[in-house]
């Protein structure tokens, strides 16, 4: 992108840069790096054809928005009875990059479906600095309607249909890094019994290296609420899943988080660390045993919520 001249004839100065890869220059032109682009494209695709197919749909079409869908290919000889869940999966990048085209969230998203024989949605939503936040959590509840408007519509994507179908009464929310942070803010905006997303149902949450931040690092538990967690929100809260890498920098606020909220709300908040592993492990190598062990309790913690 050329940069534009300042009033004065002089070349924008860049006013801030992340690694290199996004630079936001003073004038507010935004400069991205193709590199990142490549170096995600180098990262081979997960071999799951032959047991999960996966297609592309929009979600919104005011802001050009896509999703991407995957569904076990066995669920189509399975019998009526056996509704599959449904799982919606926001990816990280810190609210700046990614995509549900990376090869990374995509494998880990065909995991998903196989492990836990459901049907996952993931949806792209609007990057910063271009949309700044909140854009990213209205995208996020856009497609929450849109999973609802599947629900009700009876026009929806037949993948929905036919086949055993879904169960819209088990739906999960799993948000990987500031795709965490976007699954906190869904779950504080409709917390429980909500009935705006009628007949879908949000049983659960799952934070995966929740990306937090803050001016000044929290120093007590006993402090007045902070704006992340408040206690007229906490009490419409879902349950909640926390995890953690043992070695990422997140660690420390992602685990004050998950235990202030449990001592706060006094329901079901489990935090869980996987020793020596960094950010975003899971995705990086769907196929690890410490990804193994990361699906098999998500696979637990939402069996344990069908009440």
């Amino acid at each position: 992108r050329k940069n534009k001249m300042g009033s004065l004839g002089e070349q924008p100065q860049v006013a801030e840069d992340c690694m290199g890869l996004l630079q936001l220059l003073s004038d507010g032109t935004v400069v991205r790096s193709k590199s990142i682009d490549l170096i995600t494209q180098q990262i081979p695709l997960a071999n799951h054809k032959s047991n999960v197919l996966f297609k592309d749909s929009i979600y919104h079409k005011p802001n050009n928005l896509h999703l991407r869908l995957y569904k076990p290919a066995s669920a189509s000889n399975r019998s009526a009875a056996s509704l599959l869940p449904v799982v919606v999966f926001f990816h990280g990048g810190g609210f700046c990059f990614g995509s549900r085209t990376w090869p990374h969230f995509h494998n880990f998203c065909l995991t998903l479906a196989s492990s836990l024989h459901a049907l996952v949605v993931s949806p792209d939503y609007r990057l910063a600095p271009e949309h700044r936040l909140p854009a990213a959590f209205d995208d996020a509840e856009a497609a929450l309607t849109w999973l609802r408007d599947q629900a009700v519509s009876g026009e929806g994507d037949h993948w929905f249909e036919g086949g055993p179908g879904v169960d819209f009464d088990r739906v999960y929310v799993l948000g990987d890094s500031s795709g965490g942070n976007i699954a906190h803010h869904l779950a504080f905006r409709f917390g429980s019994g909500s009935t705006e997303l009628s007949p879908v149902r949000v049983r659960g949450y799952v934070l995966l290296g929740p990306f937090f931040g803050g001016v000044e690092r929290t120093k007590s538990e006993d402090g007045p609420s902070e704006a992340l967690l408040s206690l007229d929100l906490l009490d419409n809260i879902e349950p909640m899943l926390v995890i953690a890498g043992g070695s990422e920098l997140l660690r420390d606020r992602a685990k004050e988080y998950a235990y202030k909220l449990k001592k706060m709300e006094g329901k079901k908040v489990d935090y869980i660390e996987f020793e020596n592993e960094e950010h975003g492990f899971f995705s990086s190598n769907p196929s690890s045993d410490a990804t193994k062990q990361l699906l098999r309790i998500i696979g637990n913690f939402t069996d344990n919520l069908n009440f």
